[in-house]
């Protein structure tokens, strides 16, 4: 008798799947987590690469009508928005000196996005360089 109670109320806890849903759970986490920050990260690159893109575009109008170098890089850190500004480079192909009106202007802005996701550099480098550049005729 005390052989089978025993056997029963073993086949009882076997039965029991109170755990069971915080062991899946804690097997899903670390991929959602991963999947999240991503999703974040991706979020980062995609804005800072749109604000470079806006400033190439800016810098390239401003040096169309006629600004010189020095003052096209100070409009452009000081409306840079949220990126660094020691990361951010702008340069100016033909320089303000060689510049004839007609011929066409090429702003390049450079940027590196320092990524906090710890296992995506490894698919992407630490820090992530972006460019943008933008062609405008000057006037």
């Amino acid at each position: 008798m005390r052989k089978t109670r025993q056997c029963c109320m073993m086949q009882r806890l076997i039965r029991r799947e109170d755990g069971q849903s915080i062991v899946e759970f804690a097997m899903v986490l670390p991929v959602l987590l991963l999947l999240l920050m991503g999703i974040i990260e991706f979020g980062r690159i995609v804005s800072s690469y749109m604000i470079i893109n806006n400033l190439a575009r800016e810098g390239a109008r401003f040096a169309a009508v006629g600004k010189t170098d020095s003052q096209i890089t100070t409009i452009l850190l000081n409306e840079h928005a949220t990126l660094d500004i020691d990361k951010l480079q702008v340069q100016f192909n033909p320089a303000y000196s060689d510049r004839v009106k007609g011929e066409s202007l090429k702003v390049t802005v450079n940027y590196t996005v320092d990524l906090i996701t710890p296992l995506i550099p490894e698919f992407l480098p630490n820090p992530l360089p972006i460019s943008s550049e933008c062609t405008m005729r000057l006037e």
